[in-house]
Parts: C-alpha cells; sequence; structure tokens
C-alpha cells in the first residue's frame, strides 16, 4: 500500500494497475454492468485539485461505499496493485489512454469508463498479459518521447 508521505501534493497524470481474483461483475452507475475478469487491469486518471497526486491516490487506495468516479465501482472488487505516474500539470491522460487503447495486449472492458467528459474510448484497460512500466514507457517513447517524461512506478 502506497503512503501518502511518499506521494506528491503536486498535480499530475497516474496509471493504477488492478488486480481482479475472480470472476463477477459491478453495475457501473448509469454507465452499465462490466463484466469482471481474472487479471489485471489499466485505469489512466489525473489529480489536478487540492491535494494533487496524493489526495486522489489516496482516495483509489481506498474502497469507497459511495461511489464517485467509475474507478471507485472497480475497486470494490480489485486490489490495488501498482500505480504508475508523472508529476506536472502537462495534459497526459488522454494521450496514455489512448496509447494504451492502441496496444494489441489491451482489451477494452467497458467503452466510456472513466472517459464520460473527454473523447477518449475509454479509461480502464485489461491486459491479456501483465504489462509493465518499462514496456509502457517504452511505448510512449516510440510515439512521442515527452509523454514518458516524469513516469515513474
Amino acid at each position: 500500500m502506497l503512503s501518502s508521505r511518499d506521494l506528491p501534493a503536486a498535480p499530475g497524470t497516474y496509471i493504477l494497475i488492478l488486480r481482479a481474483s475472480t470472476r463477477g461483475h459491478v453495475r457501473v452507475g448509469a454507465l452499465g454492468m462490466l463484466e469482471i475478469e481474472p487479471g489485471f487491469y489499466a485505469y489512466v486518471g489525473s489529480a489536478r485539485g487540492p491535494g494533487g497526486l496524493a489526495a486522489r491516490l489516496g482516495h483509489h487506495q481506498r474502497r469507497t461505499r459511495s461511489p464517485h468516479w467509475h474507478i471507485d465501482y472497480l475497486r470494490r472488487r480489485t486490489s490495488l496493485h501498482e500505480v504508475w505516474m508523472a508529476q506536472g500539470v502537462a495534459d497526459r491522460e488522454h494521450r496514455w489512454a489512448q496509447a494504451l487503447a492502441s496496444d494489441r495486449l489491451t482489451i477494452l472492458p467497458l467503452p466510456r469508463f472513466g472517459a464520460s467528459d473527454c473523447r477518449c474510448r475509454s479509461h480502464l484497460f485489461r491486459f491479456k498479459q501483465r504489462s509493465s512500466l518499462s514496456e509502457f514507457r517504452r511505448q510512449l517513447v516510440a510515439s512521442d518521447p515527452q509523454l514518458a517524461r516524469r513516469l515513474v512506478g
């Protein structure tokens, strides 16, 4: 589990790597039903509000009883395995989501998940095979080296 002392209060972009150990489903508000398959999921988000990454990632570590964001529904059925992030106000969120969407090793489990306020197909992806930070960084560098700047895990 991440400690809030280890997380910056600065704004940034992040990817939650989540693990589902069992099959199931969860209703994601008005978006619909998400079928959960065992394996790893990646959720792309940004933290630009008060408290920055520390506040947002602190929220995502907990399983909330009152879901606010789409990811809150999925967090009830998954464990937080890893976090990849980059500090700064640069708008990386949508381009990171597009990079994951174009990867042949990812599956879109529910269109528009986390993307109700943008044009992305989704901000949630399931891996056919477990991905790694170094693989994602290589993919970003190949498309636009600036996207990989400050990315840490």
